[in-house]
Order: structure tokens, then C-alpha cells, then sequence
């Protein structure tokens, strides 16, 4: 029995990926010194003479739960333009993919394999949108010469990524917003939606559907104790309709007991408006998480990329009584979006603290204007990654035209950064 206890205690313990103790041992005798580096990229596609690279690693990241200097880094659905009521998709078929990495001896990153997501019948999955019911956000997708494409039930907008001590993956989306369990090798063993979205039987409360349109639940980690999935969404959420949420530096996060299947909510202020960004969460402890908050800009033009240190020992869970009422906990019969700060305050509830962990563009000049992944290395090092947009962005008419960097005047890649911070 007390064998059996300490396996327990030590399985724990190596289902972070991101702690402190754990990745002070990742960070021990590796050579970092010749980052920032570039990932490895191939082409992808060619469209009106404009070359998308097999890039996008950078969306979510983790740390190996156990070999020091080894890396997950993952894509988000593909490359895309927007178009009328919905999307481009200029590669249809590409398949949301997790890198494996290491930085080798030499310093230099060198990747070990790469691992393509899978629907539970062992089929490569696409970007493409849910159908209505099963996590629609309601956007159409076209192919590049504006042609409707149809949808992928167990399509995925993936954002971030969690590595699990068993080896398998927790990874978060923007469509349902789903939580999705991911074998080893990329096949779907559960898939975790809000109540009313038509997945698995284990849910997430029925509020977080009314998130918007590409902006679903964008960063996702596990606690230290491994027991705890701690997810961010990633703007103001249209609670109870577009036009009445009017808080717009309101968003959530949401934690999911593994175990238990129970959730929690926890208001998160951000510094900017509802075009603002909160991106990718790391842990600390049980209770303490680094977060990214960012804008839309390049670092040179006046680009916002921030980490701050946040803690929900004293934040309000407003999950409410009932995780099936569509616009969640109310005050005064207004949905939390409908709210100011002040009502919220005054009705006892409380946001999680939050200070300033890092400014990347005053620390680094970081140039990224999609600074997506964190993981904490331990001794205040920590890893950042960007999502690169398959080296294109709309052109204006739904086109796709190069991702120049303004400062260098390269194209946009997924590179590495590690940074002190405070």
C-alpha cells in the first residue's frame, strides 16, 4: 500500500509539464545560448505566387514532463485569410500538427518528430469548422478560389498544449471551445465542450459558447499536482449577446479537476480593450500561473506583448450554481459582461491579482505580433514562441500576401526566445 501511495505522489508530480521544481531540472546543463533560433520549416503551398511555409508551430507550447531541453510546440488550424462570412483556408486539408523538439548539444534546435492529430478512429483531422452542434462558431469555410468547403466534426482550432506524465496530450481550441485528450500519437480519446455542444459526456459550463469567433480558449496548462487543467479565454465573451456585453476588458478562465470532471471560473482584467489578447498560461504552483497578454501590433509598432504573474487563492469563482445557465452567474440579472468593474466589485467579487512579470518589447525588442506560447523553465527563465501565420496574412481582399517582419523586413517565422523575468 505504501508503494502504491508513492507512485501515486510521484505520478503527480511528473504530470507538470510546466512547474517550477520540474523545469528547474529541464533548464539544468542546457545550452540556450544561441537562441532566439528559427524552427525548420518546408513550403506548404503556393497561392498567387505567394509561398505559405509548413510553419504555425507556436500557438501553444509545453515542456517535456521529464527529459530536460525537449519541447512541444503546436499549430493552430491551418493557413487562412478571411473571407465575407468566414475563411480562407488555403491548405484544406492540412491537419493541426504538434512539433517534438529538443535543443541539442550544439545549442541548436533539432526536431525529433512530428505528430498530426487524429479523430478517435484514427483518421488525420483537419482545421475545418465544427458543424452547428457540435462547436460551430458559425463561420463558413472556403477554399482559395472562394469555393465553400464543408466542416470536420472533430476539426480543431488548436491554440495551446498541454505534455501529460503518461505521455499523452490536453489540448485547447477555439471552436467549441473544447478541451481535447490526445493519445501519444495524436489519436482523440475525449473531447471536453461546453453543455449543450453535442461531444462527450464530461463538460465545461454552458456560458463559455458565447465566446467569439476565433477567440475561444487560447491557452491551456495543467497544475504541478497534475490534477487541474487551467484554461484562459482569450477576449471579452458575448455574454449575454454582442450587443449587451459591454465589458471589454472582461474575460475568463475556467479550470477543469480531471478527476472530479467539476469546474471553476475566475475573472481576469485585462489591460487592453476586447481587440486585446490573452494568450497562453503557465504554472507556477497550484495556484500561481504566468499568463500572456497581448495586442495585434508588431513590437516596432507599438506592439503590446506582456507576461504577468497572476494567483486565484483569493479570486471569486464565478462559476455559479448552474453550469447549464447559458449566460452564466448573473449580478442583478446582468450577465459579468454586462457589468462594470465597480458592480462587480461591489457584489463581493474579486478578479485575480495580477503584476507585471516581463515587457518583451522593452526587454528583447520583440518583434512578433503573435506571441502565443510560454513555458516556464524555472530560476525566472522562460521559453516564448510565436505563431508565425504560415508566413501569410490577408492581403485586404481575402488574399494571401507575405508576413514581413517591420523591423528586418523578413518573413514572419516561429522562433524560440528565452527571457529572464521578474
Amino acid at each position: 500500500m505504501k508503494k502504491l501511495l508513492l507512485s501515486v505522489v510521484v505520478l503527480a508530480v511528473l504530470a507538470s509539464c510546466k512547474s517550477d521544481d520540474d523545469t528547474t531540472i529541464i533548464n539544468q546543463d542546457i545550452n540556450y545560448s544561441k537562441l532566439p533560433q528559427e524552427f525548420p520549416f518546408t513550403k506548404l503551398a503556393t497561392i498567387n505566387g505567394v509561398d505559405v511555409i509548413n510553419g504555425g508551430f507556436g500557438s501553444g507550447a509545453a515542456a517535456h514532463p521529464t527529459r530536460k531541453g525537449e519541447f512541444y510546440v503546436i499549430t493552430d488550424r491551418g493557413p487562412n485569410t478571411d473571407f465575407q462570412n468566414g475563411k480562407k483556408f488555403l491548405a484544406p486539408n492540412f491537419t493541426p500538427t504538434i512539433m517534438h523538439f529538443k535543443i541539442n548539444a550544439d545549442g541548436n534546435v533539432e526536431v525529433i518528430k512530428y505528430i498530426k492529430l487524429k479523430n478517435p478512429s484514427g483518421q488525420l483531422i483537419t482545421g475545418l469548422p465544427n458543424p452547428v452542434g457540435m462547436g460551430s462558431t458559425g463561420e463558413i469555410a472556403y477554399d482559395a478560389s472562394g469555393n465553400v468547403l464543408g466542416t470536420d466534426q472533430y476539426g480543431l482550432d488548436s491554440e495551446s498544449i498541454v505534455a501529460a506524465a503518461d505521455g499523452t496530450f490536453w489540448v485547447s481550441d477555439e471552436y467549441g471551445p473544447h478541451i481535447v485528450h490526445y493519445s501519444a500519437d495524436g489519436m482523440e480519446m475525449e473531447r471536453i465542450s461546453p453543455v449543450g455542444v453535442n461531444t462527450g459526456p464530461r463538460k465545461l459550463p454552458a456560458v463559455l459558447a458565447k465566446r467569439r469567433a476565433n477567440r475561444g480558449m487560447e491557452g491551456l496548462c495543467i497544475t504541478p499536482d497534475g490534477r487541474m487543467l487551467v484554461g484562459t479565454i482569450q477576449s471579452m465573451m458575448l455574454v449575454p449577446t454582442k450587443a449587451l456585453a459591454t465589458n471589454t476588458t472582461l474575460t475568463r478562465i475556467v479550470t477543469f479537476d480531471i478527476i472530479t470532471g467539476q469546474t471553476k471560473q475566475f475573472l481576469y482584467k485585462q489591460d487592453g480593450g476586447a481587440s486585446d489578447s490573452v494568450c497562453d498560461i503557465t504554472a507556477l504552483s497550484n495556484n500561481e500561473f504566468l499568463v500572456i497578454e497581448r495586442d495585434g501590433n508588431f513590437g516596432s509598432q507599438g506592439g503590446i506583448k506582456k507576461v504577468y504573474r497572476i494567483n486565484l487563492s483569493n479570486a471569486s469563482d464565478v462559476n455559479g450554481t448552474d453550469i447549464n445557465a447559458v449566460d452564466g452567474m448573473k449580478i442583478n440579472g446582468k450577465a459579468l459582461e454586462q457589468c462594470s468593474w465597480d458592480e462587480i466589485t461591489s457584489a463581493g467579487i474579486k478578479a485575480v491579482s495580477k503584476t507585471l512579470a516581463v515587457d518583451l518589447v522593452a526587454k528583447l525588442g520583440y518583434e512578433h505580433d503573435k506571441f502565443e506560447g510560454i513555458v516556464y523553465l524555472g530560476n525566472n527563465k522562460l521559453a516564448v514562441f510565436n505563431d508565425d501565420d504560415f508566413g501569410v496574412v490577408d492581403d485586404g481582399n481575402g488574399n494571401p500576401k507575405a508576413k514581413i517582419l517591420p523591423k528586418t523586413g523578413k518573413v514572419d517565422k516561429g522562433t524560440m526566445y528565452i527571457v529572464d523575468i521578474q
